[in-house]
């Protein structure tokens, strides 16, 4: 027989088997395509295999569906979901912080809560010590599974014994705790490290000097001698006191720290149970005070928590909320909390003694109440992104904090202007 004979003849039995098997699933009704219901989120890895358990045990009361969850880096989960929701695509669940409502709700890509839960329900959420559920333009858009979200100091016990209290002694600290072995200039462990070029970083130091980035009405405040004199300091504890590393985005500072290559970090709740994974003694506490003004630095804090895709619609709807109703449960809640140090959004889990007796939430909230609220308003997007290259140019030799400063405050300025006419 020929070559081609035999290879004619082995596609043709080929497709038999495959129409017998097609056939056999289909008779047999094995074949049965689940709808997917997808969350999308920017946790940690400790957290996203706790959803994954989690999703795995709701999915057995919903054997119709198929549950799943895809991770995005912040930036990237808020733009991807827009595009794909105005496609008429996308997750059925995004998580995230509160920020993304101004941009969500402006371009109509997620849907108003409140009439999809009860008022029972809703009064479970805490109030204070800030409000846990984003109400924007008069409606409800997420629904928290947890408070906080802002910077600490956090720190190894095994380095360090007792936190430093100001800027001045976390100087003096620090050129004892960074330690160059063999004088070459590059030390084999600093004081601290933390993602000190990037704008949402930045922030509580512009804040410890008295700063802000726009006023009442939302009009940039950059071009400040605060937010001059907040650039100054970190470039001064890279550059001056070398006890920050030269270089040093946020999955270097926090690889540092967990080889124990920097005995502080300046990092979120959601860092900390790697940190309890790779058994690191950590403690918290507040960013140093700024000895000039006497002030604390107040990082951003905001809730975090689900909102849903305004496609969602039938059955698909009914059983995301649910999901949500679920996933923002009191024992749930408790459960993130254990495996990293999360604050939960609901009144009975915050008045838990897993909550109230852990030292680390109580270090937290301590910061958390000198923080300042995230503003949930679009022009918060276009803060950071004006304030990123010219602030990044600082630490590349390429720019003065004075006139980086001043480009921030244009930059902002233009890109309110041109997004709001």
């Amino acid at each position: 027989m020929k070559l081609s004979n035999r290879i004619l003849t082995l596609i043709q039995w080929g497709t038999i088997i495959h129409l017998f098997v097609v056939s056999l699933i289909i008779t047999t009704g094995c074949v049965q395509k689940k709808e997917k219901i997808i969350v999308w989120s920017s946790m940690r890895p400790v957290e996203r295999a706790l959803l994954d358990s989690l999703l795995n045990e709701f999915s057995t009361g919903y054997p119709q569906f198929k549950f799943a969850q895809l991770f995005y880096a912040p930036e990237e989960a808020r733009t991807n979901f827009i595009i794909s929701s105005l496609a008429g695509k996308g997750p059925a669940l995004i998580h995230g912080a509160s920020d993304n409502i101004g941009p969500f709700v402006e371009l109509d890509v997620i849907k108003p809560l409140e009439d999809l839960f009860s008022r029972e329900f809703l009064e479970q959420f805490l109030k204070e010590p800030i409000p846990a559920n984003t109400v924007f333009r008069g409606h409800l858009y997420q629904i928290a599974d947890r408070i906080g979200n802002h910077l600490c100091l956090v720190y190894n016990k095994n380095l360090v014994s007792k936190p430093p209290e100001t800027i001045s002694e976390l100087i003096e600290m620090g050129k004892k705790l960074t330690v160059d072995e063999n004088g070459d200039g590059k030390p084999e462990r600093y004081a601290i490290a933390w993602n000190y070029t990037e704008p949402f970083f930045f922030i509580p130091f512009i804040t410890g000097y008295g700063g802000w980035v726009f006023d009442k009405n939302y009009k940039p405040t950059l071009n400040t001698e605060a937010t001059v004199k907040a650039a100054q300091l970190i470039y001064d504890l890279v550059n001056k006191y070398k006890i920050m590393p030269k270089e040093s985005d946020y999955e270097i500072a926090n690889a540092l720290f967990k080889d124990g290559l920097a005995a502080m970090i300046i990092n979120g709740p959601w860092s900390w149970g790697t940190y309890l994974k790779n058994k690191i003694p950590i403690g918290i506490a507040k960013i140093p005070k700024i000895d000039e003004t006497g002030l604390w630095p107040a990082p951003l804090v905001s809730p975090m928590g689900y909102s849903v895709n305004k496609n969602l619609q039938g059955e698909k709807l009914k059983v995301s909320i649910e999901l949500v109703k679920f996933l923002t449960s009191k024992e749930v809640q408790l459960r993130f909390t254990r495996s990293g140090g999360t604050i939960p959004s609901i009144k009975s889990a915050f008045r838990d003694s897993v909550v109230q007796n852990n030292p680390l939430i109580k270090a937290s909230l301590e910061q958390l109440l000198v923080g300042k609220p995230m503003p949930v308003v679009t022009e918060m997007r276009w803060i950071f992104d004006a304030m990123r290259p010219a602030y990044q140019g600082i630490f590349n030799g390429q720019i003065t904090p004075k006139k980086a400063v001043e480009q921030m405050q244009k930059l902002a300025e233009k890109l309110i202007r041109e997004n709001r006419e």
